[in-house]
């Protein structure tokens, strides 16, 4: 074993403690910078503040927390990339500011930040790297990088201790900028559609994936903010009937190292590293703050059609991973006061598996992340948001506590806590998995409902104990402290894993064009490929798998909860295997919109919508109170009731017996509360019938006193007359339900 003294030097000549190490310098020699001098300013609101001075003067305030710094020093940039250097003197309460008299709007400015380089107590200053600003509210550039944006030398030969040695290279001329931005929009004209979660449908959808191939949208604005607000994307959404886009992350990120040097890019976006900005490469109306307009403009365009937005939020890692990540703000504002470190401080605690971990629990971190989730609020004029790793967030010194900062802060803020709030209950650390925890206000990401119906529906369930809870809101894990079913997101496909129509089509991953030799991405998809893997020329085969999909579909909007569909999966998109496309920006991660002229797959469009619409029409579909089981007037009958194929009500024993069919009937006369106007609330009551096996099966319709007659609403095993008008049924009497098939039936 080689000692810490050992180590550090190896690290070079002046390399430990506080030292100045001997490291490469940049090449060509640049025009020594300007300087100019700063007006005192204000400490508040952080970041650049387009505003008048003291004496009327149009200018900026610039306000930046780094508690441990020792010189903070601001850069402007012109448009020929000459820098001017304005040394902050006022420091009040951590926080270093001035203001700057004649600086408008979209000049381009960063950050310098220096202070002791020592990496062994985590303090990792160096004032040639140019930082960007946290609060920066637009940021124009792209990171690509090189070698000069690390804080250390990033190709030191001695790679274990190459992160102690400090690069002194300008990193100025190869790092994005933050941009001056001031919009006094007052969202007078915007009119936020309010959805009730119970009401909601969510849609997950990649704002540059969504609009790349869409045959509708202009060219130069596919790929787009504008292109998602074009009529034509609009029109998709509200002809399908979902009520909220749930955007995967466009805060401002950087793609990663390994994937730059393979040719590849971020494409998903799980890496920020700019927390206010939308991100610039997303924007038709250029990077110089052209795009924060546009994606107000984006908000509105969907407000309008009824179409909530919800964000993916990315605050529990940024892009600049470990300790041999790039130093590109935080790292280099104050590292210390920003992510959490181990006992070596070299080395930082990641409960993300991305490097790093913000430390939350931190004021200052705290107040970073619910500043910027109140501006998209307020400012951005978003609905919501769905948190990355949510349990993160709620560690506190180790362990995940759901009485923690983070959580307790968004608990009583009056701003967020009338958002849509929505957990990824888990992470990677120790007792990370925190599926049905959450406060009473958080909805979470359900994936005890994903795992139960993809093992149904491919016959792999030992039992349906698990898939009745599933398909009735889930109350074994929600139903405390006053939670509703609505804090279920039901889902069986997300961004991350197979496709819908690749669940159906492959048994194993194939993500050879990821370049990580198959490492990447989940073992556990529980698929089946119904008789061949991946794409097939037999019919029979095609006609199975279309057949799963809709039988996954009409389980998902048929289940109570929130379901969440992913953006494609209704008109069959397809991967090709890849169940972890986060780098890929191409055709395999843009939705292929031609499949809609296919008849096969328009089927499936037009189920799925017509499947929404009934969950629209139909309260019982819908509940916003979990079912008792109990009877209820006027016709005395349970509001929940379950049973075989023989038409009996399931025993105990039936729930613990292997079975492949499943009946659900669901009262319309015992629904809970009343509407807007005070009135009972009454609907029709429905019998679900789901077969999961591979032979047709007779089940005998419950008799009177559930119905009388039962007439056909959908049934799954057509794909040419996805319902069959007029088809009605004598209760009491057995019907042949085709393999593999979900039969909806009125009670009448």
């Amino acid at each position: 074993m080689t000692s810490a003294a050992e180590q550090r030097a190896a690290a070079g000549e002046g390399a430990g403690r506080g030292g100045r190490p001997t490291t490469a310098t940049s090449g060509a020699r640049r025009p020594a910078p300007l300087t100019a001098t700063a007006w005192p300013g204000a400490p508040t609101p952080l970041g650049a503040s387009f505003r008048p001075g003291p004496d009327g003067t149009a200018g900026t305030n610039f306000a930046l927390w780094a508690a441990g710094a020792e010189v903070v020093t601001l850069c402007l940039f012109d448009d020929d990339g000459r820098e001017t250097r304005v040394r902050l003197t006022e420091l009040t309460q951590e926080i270093w500011h001035g203001f700057v008299p004649g600086v408008r709007p979209g000049r381009r400015y960063g950050y310098r930040v220096a202070g002791r380089w020592d990496p062994w107590t985590g303090a990792r200053w160096n004032p040639a790297k140019l930082l960007l600003d946290p609060y920066a509210r637009a940021v124009d550039g792209e990171f690509t990088l090189p070698a000069e944006v690390y804080g250390h030398v990033r190709d030191w030969p001695e790679q274990h201790v190459a992160d102690t040695v400090r690069d002194e290279r300008d990193s100025a001329p190869f790092v994005p900028k933050g941009v001056v931005v001031h919009d006094e929009d007052d969202w007078s004209d915007d009119r936020p559609p309010g959805t009730p979660w119970a009401d909601s449908v969510v849609y997950e959808l990649h704002v540059r994936g969504f609009t790349k191939r869409h045959p509708g949208v202009p060219e130069e604005l596919r790929g787009t903010y504008a292109g998602l607000a074009h009529p034509a994307a609009v029109e998709h959404l509200v002809t399908l009937g979902v009520t909220a886009v749930e955007l995967l992350p466009v805060h401002q990120f950087a793609h990663e190292d390994h994937l730059l040097r393979r040719g590849l890019r971020n494409y998903w976006g799980y890496n920020s590293i700019g927390y206010f900005a939308p991100h610039a490469a997303y924007a038709a109306a250029g990077t110089a703050g052209g795009q924060v307009g546009e994606f107000k403009r984006m908000v509105r365009a969907l407000h309008a059609a009824g179409i909530e937005v919800i964000l993916d939020v990315v605050y529990n890692h940024t892009a600049e991973a470990g300790e041999l990540g790039p130093t590109l703000s935080l790292k280099g504002i104050d590292n210390r006061g920003y992510y959490r470190l181990q006992a070596d401080a070299r080395r930082y605690a990641d409960f993300t598996g991305c490097g790093n971990t913000l430390h939350v629990v931190q004021p200052q971190v705290l107040r970073l992340i619910t500043d910027s989730l109140r501006y998209w609020v307020t400012e951005m004029g978003v609905d919501g948001f769905r948190f990355d790793l949510a349990a993160a967030l709620a560690r506190t010194a180790y362990d995940v506590d759901m009485l923690a900062p983070f959580l307790a802060v968004l608990a009583q803020d009056p701003v967020l806590r009338r958002v849509k709030l929505v957990a990824e209950p888990w992470d990677v650390g120790p007792g990370g998995y925190q599926v049905g925890a959450f406060p009473p206000q958080w909805t979470e990401w359900n994936d005890r409902y994903r795992d139960a119906v993809r093992d149904f529906w491919r016959g792999a369930l030992p039992d349906l104990r698990d898939l009745g809870y599933r398909l009735s809101g889930s109350s074994d894990l929600y139903a405390r402290g006053g939670r509703r079913p609505y804090a279920s997101v039901n889902f069986i496909t997300a961004h991350d894993g197979f496709t819908l129509r690749d669940l159906v089509s492959y048994e194993r991953k194939h993500n050879e064009a990821n370049g990580e030799q198959g490492r990447d991405g989940s073992d556990d998809n529980r698929s089946w490929n119904c008789g061949a893997e991946g794409e097939t020329d037999d019919e029979q085969i095609r006609a199975l798998r279309r057949r799963q999909l809709r039988n996954l579909l009409s389980t998902l909007l048929l289940s109570t909860g929130v379901p969440m569909l992913v953006a494609g999966d209704e008109l069959g998109r397809t991967q090709r295997g890849n169940n972890n496309a986060y780098c890929q920006d191409n055709e395999t991660g843009w939705l292929d919109w031609s499949l809609l002229a296919e008849p096969g797959w328009r089927a499936l469009f037009e189920l799925t919508s017509r499947l929404i619409a009934l969950r629209r029409r139909h309260p019982v579909l819908r509940r916003d109170t979990y079912f008792s089981g109990h009877a209820r007037p006027p016709d005395g009958l349970p509001d929940l009731a379950w049973f075989t194929a023989r038409g009996e009500e399931m025993t105990e024993a039936d729930w613990y017996a292997p079975a492949a069919s499943l009946g659900m009937y669901v009262s319309g006369h015992g629904i809970p509360g009343r509407d807007e106007r005070g009135a009972p609330v009454l609907d029709d009551s429905f019998l679900t019938v789901l077969h999961a096996g591979d032979r047709p099966v007779p089940f005998v319709l419950p008799g009177p006193p559930w119905a009388e007659r039962y007439e056909v609403v959908v049934d799954t095993s057509r794909e040419d007359q996805v319902a069959a008008p007029g088809t009605a049924h004598r209760a009491g009497t057995a019907i042949t339900v085709p393999e593999r098939a979900v039969l909806l039936l009125r009670v009448r």
